[in-house]
């Protein structure tokens, strides 16, 4: 077996692949997104949800997880393209959103489970284009994961953001990778996996509610709900991008090595951001060539 590289010789290609993967697993949120796009806060449109109660949104999305969560754990099968679609899945998801759109809250329960699994192939597609062998039931689990990295509520805390979230569900799915290489299946309704759909899902809803949130707003509509499912579908291509960005160096420098340098990425940038910015300074006297 080859000796592991360290960090201390990253090649600087690889390192720019990790900054532009930190940049995006700890973007701002869908939220804030949307809220720049419809030029108010979304969460305000949520007392505005017409035909369903929380629970009954909570159920919808428990579901589309479970459908996806089957998927993953069957096959994600099919011909790799040369590089994964940047515009047939946003394209595809719009349509859907439109629907959404024209119907309100009563198409959700048709519209977001075929949203989710247009996402998961195109997610899968990205991993594929990173490297990862999706005949490993760990890397199908790995693209499911995918819909829990979109909940940025951990603020600027670099330790409890993406890594977070992969250390949470790490357990769980070790657990069904295991069941699956014993068994050659597992019961997407056992409680392990019912459990692992259970955290996605109430990770991936926050995102949900708020999408669902901004497309039912007034000033939206049919056309405004195809632009913010476009929207949807890219924030999460772009999660996937680096993710699997993240795991494709993981593989070749070690898991440790890569958090470390991920995490202070990670506080370089927040610094950064909290640190004042200087005045420019007057340059005008300097005498012209």
């Amino acid at each position: 077996m080859s000796a592991m590289p360290s960090c201390g010789v990253m090649s600087a290609r690889d390192y720019a692949a990790l900054a532009r993967a930190a940049g995006l697993l700890e973007q701002t949120s869908f939220a804030m997104k949307i809220a720049a796009f419809i030029g108010r806060p979304a969460s305000h449109a949520l007392e505005m949800l017409p035909g369903l109660a929380n629970w009954q949104l909570v159920r919808v999305i428990e579901q589309a997880i479970l459908k996806c969560l089957r998927i993953a754990i069957d096959s994600l099968d099919g011909t790799p393209p040369s590089a994964p679609s940047r515009w047939v899945p946003p394209v595809t998801t719009a349509v859907t959103g439109g629907l959404g759109g024209l119907f309100g809250a009563l198409a959700l329960p048709i519209e977001l489970p075929l949203t989710t699994t247009i996402m998961l192939q195109s997610i899968a597609d990205i991993a594929r284009h990173q490297g990862e062998d999706l005949a490993r039931p760990e890397a199908r689990l790995a693209c499911l994961e995918v819909f829990a990295l979109g909940d940025r509520r951990s603020g600027k805390r670099a330790d409890i953001g993406y890594y977070a979230t992969r250390s949470m569900l790490a357990h769980l799915t070790a657990d069904i990778t295991a069941i699956i290489i014993q068994r050659q299946t597992v019961d997407p309704t056992s409680p392990v996996a019912a459990q692992m759909a259970g955290e996605i899902a109430s990770r991936f809803g926050i995102a949900v509610s708020e999408r669902i949130a901004a497309s039912a707003l007034p000033i939206i509509g049919a056309l405004g709900g195809a632009t913010v499912n476009m929207m949807f579908m890219s924030y999460f291509q772009q999660i996937a991008e680096g993710h699997f960005t993240v795991r494709r160096l993981e593989r070749r420098y070690g898991n440790k090595a890569i958090r470390n340098l991920y995490r202070s990425i990670v506080v370089e940038r927040l610094r950064s951001r909290d640190r004042p910015e200087l005045p420019r300074p007057h340059i005008d006297w300097l005498p012209h060539a």
